[in-house]
Order: structure tokens, then C-alpha cells, then sequence
């Protein structure tokens, strides 16, 4: 046995050694792949486009970077850093040359000199501001001072850099940069919500809602699927278990219970909050998923499909079916959800100040756990007690 767990662990050491040679001889190999590409790239005339543009594009690069700057040891500087690290570099001499590949190119940052002759750095912020609002600016100085960074900030930077700096100096300042635009364009974008032809798609990505078609949408967040034979399977919905978090556990109804639309019909639990979920449709329940309270986790990838809840013979399905919605009502029924979840929470100054929270990185923690025990109520009440 203990010969066993010596080879076992001999084994495990050696798997981590080998990866580990691995990777670091596949980041020799792409570092002088990108010293080639610097080489060849500065060799090809683009002052069609710009006079003095130099062009370096990197494979599936980290961050597309204009810089400007009228000092071109500081331009090949930028250019060997950022290149080797894996960055896409575009490199010009003056301010007008800059906006003028704005109007071809997409870069994700400009780079631009303070004091330059003719337009300095804030006209050049100011000016990508105004032409292109999607892309941050970044002001390199030598004369780095709280007032020369708070007058640029005013103009639409978002940060400087002081020259001169070193190669370990700007990759994490590059890699700062990238962290900070990640996570304010995950701020800004509303989630994506659209119908799946899959029957239990799973949302993919983050901030995306996967909703299955042919499936209907209660005003409280509960949805209902026609089965062939006639019965209706109700479930949760996705985003009522991103709001949650993981569900830790669910109150079936009792079989044989008659439910009318509107009434509480199950109730999820996370933590110490219990969260009941209102009949989509009137019926008696007919069959529960007790096997659902075994795989309680395959909620985190999907509310839909065999993750269904409970079962119903429905009473009146011609006339309740109007008060649920289906298809493109039901996108736009998640997008008003989502921005009034969002105005809400930036009220009550939960979930990062009104960060749209609806997705967490941690599907364990929805938002609803992000805010005072008063406020949880008030969400349940206004989003599934409907």
C-alpha cells in the first residue's frame, strides 16, 4: 500500500512537471514567433494610411493598442513590451494621424503622449472620446501629476502611465487596464436573452438567458411546458435561479393537490430564505420530481427540460394560457425584468451598485444575496409573488 501511494504521488509529480514544460516551452515558442512578427511587421510600408504608422498584429490578441507619441524610442518600446506579451500594436507620431485610423480601425485602448506638438494629449483624449466612446484612453507622461492625470480624467481618460517605465512596469499596468475594461463592459451590456430550438439548453455564457421554445413564462417567473398527452410540467425558470442562487433545496407539492393559477404551488430554499413560487396555471398535481432533490446541483446549467418540478392536469388551459407569454413576449418580459432588477438594486445600492447581478461569477450566490434581509423580501414580492 505504501508503495502504492509513493508511485501514485511520483506520478501526480511528474504529470505537474511535465505540464509545466509543456507550457513554459509553448511560451518560448509563441514569444519567438512574436519576435518574428515585430521583425517582418516594421518592414512593411502602411504609410498609405498614415505617415508614420508602424503596424505590428498579433495573433488572437490580448488587446488591439493605438499608441501615440512624438518620440519614437518610446513607440519601440511599446512595440517590443506589448508584442512579446501578445498584444496587437499600431503606432503613429502626432495626434491627427491617431483619429484618422479611428475611422478604419477598432482598437480596445489609445495610448497617447501628454505633451506633444501641435495636438497634445487631452485634445487627443478628448477627440476619441467624442469619435469613438467604446475605446479607453490612456495618457503617458513624464510630468505624471495628480493635476495633469485628474485634467486628462476629465477628457475621457481612464488612467496614465509615466515614462520611463519598465517591461514588468507596463505589462501590469497593460494587464490592470484589460482586468478594468472587462469588467466595466460586462457592466454595460444588457444580458442576452433568446429562444433556444433545444429543449433544455443551458445558458452558455455569462449574462445570457437560454429559454427554450414552445415553453410559456408565468408573470412570476415559474414556466409551463404541454406535454403530448395533455399535462402541463412546471418548473422554475432560469431567471429566477439566477436571482436565488443555488437551490439547496425544493418543497414539492403533495400529489393529488389542487392548484389555482396565482396560489403558491412549491418553494425553493437558499440559505435561510424560503422563496415561494405561484401556480402558472390552475390543476391538480398530477406526478412531483422527487428525483430533481437527489441532482439539485444540474439547476446551476439548466432550470429546464427533465429539471421540471411538478406535474399538473390542468382545469382551464384555454382560458389561463392568455396570462402567460411565449416566444418574443417573453424576451421582452426578461429584459424589463432584468433593467428593473438592475434600477432596483442600484437604489438599494446592492449587488456592486446596481451592477446588473443577475448572472454571478459564482452560480452559488445570486443577488438576492447581495442585499439586506428587507430588501430580499421586497425582491421576492416584486418578481415572483406576481
Amino acid at each position: 500500500m505504501k508503495y502504492l501511494l509513493f508511485a501514485v504521488i511520483a506520478f501526480v509529480f511528474v504529470d505537474i512537471l511535465v505540464r509545466m514544460l509543456l507550457k513554459s516551452l509553448q511560451e518560448k515558442r509563441a514569444r519567438k514567433e512574436r519576435a518574428e512578427l515585430l521583425e517582418k511587421s516594421l518592414d512593411v510600408d502602411v504609410s498609405h494610411e498614415a505617415p508614420t504608422l508602424k503596424q505590428v498584429r498579433a495573433k488572437n490578441p490580448k488587446a488591439r493598442i493605438l499608441c501615440v507619441d512624438d518620440e519614437e524610442i518610446v513607440l519601440a518600446s511599446f512595440r517590443k513590451i506589448l508584442v512579446l506579451d501578445g498584444y496587437s500594436i499600431d503606432t503613429v507620431e502626432s495626434g491627427p494621424e491617431a483619429l484618422g485610423l479611428l475611422h478604419s480601425h477598432h482598437y480596445d485602448f489609445v495610448f497617447t503622449d501628454l505633451k506633444m506638438p501641435g495636438m497634445d494629449g487631452t485634445e487627443v483624449a478628448r477627440a476619441v472620446n467624442e469619435i469613438r466612446p467604446d475605446i479607453d484612453v490612456v495618457i503617458i507622461t513624464g510630468y505624471a501629476t495628480v493635476e495633469s492625470a485628474v485634467a486628462c480624467m476629465k477628457h475621457g481618460a481612464i488612467d496614465y502611465v509615466q515614462k520611463p517605465f519598465s517591461e514588468d512596469e507596463l505589462l501590469a499596468f497593460a494587464e490592470k487596464l484589460r482586468a478594468a475594461r472587462r469588467k466595466r463592459i460586462k457592466g454595460e451590456l444588457k444580458p442576452r436573452v433568446h429562444i433556444t430550438h433545444m429543449p433544455s439548453e443551458a445558458a452558455s455564457v455569462f449574462d445570457e438567458f437560454a429559454i427554450p421554445g414552445g415553453v410559456f413564462i408565468a408573470p412570476g417567473h415559474c414556466w409551463a411546458s404541454v406535454e403530448p398527452e395533455g399535462q402541463i410540467k412546471v418548473g422554475m425558470d432560469d431567471f429566477a435561479r439566477c436571482v436565488i442562487g443555488r437551490i439547496e433545496d425544493i418543497e414539492l407539492p403533495n400529489p393529488s393537490m389542487k392548484a389555482r393559477q396565482g396560489m403558491p404551488l412549491f418553494s425553493v430554499r437558499h440559505g435561510a430564505q424560503t422563496i415561494p413560487f405561484n401556480a402558472p396555471l390552475s390543476g391538480t398535481v398530477s406526478r412531483v420530481n422527487t428525483g430533481l432533490l437527489e441532482r439539485l446541483d444540474e439547476l446551476d446549467h439548466t432550470t429546464y427540460g427533465e429539471n421540471w418540478i411538478c406535474e399538473l392536469d390542468a382545469d382551464n388551459l384555454d382560458t389561463e394560457m392568455g396570462h402567460l407569454k411565449i416566444g418574443r413576449q417573453v424576451v421582452s418580459f426578461y429584459q424589463d425584468d432584468l433593467e428593473n432588477l438592475a434600477e432596483f438594486l442600484g437604489k438599494t445600492g446592492g449587488a456592486d451598485g446596481g451592477r446588473m447581478a443577475a448572472r454571478p461569477d459564482d452560480p452559488s450566490e445570486g443577488c438576492l444575496h447581495q442585499v439586506a434581509d428587507r430588501m430580499q423580501d421586497q425582491i421576492v414580492q416584486r418578481f415572483f409573488q406576481r
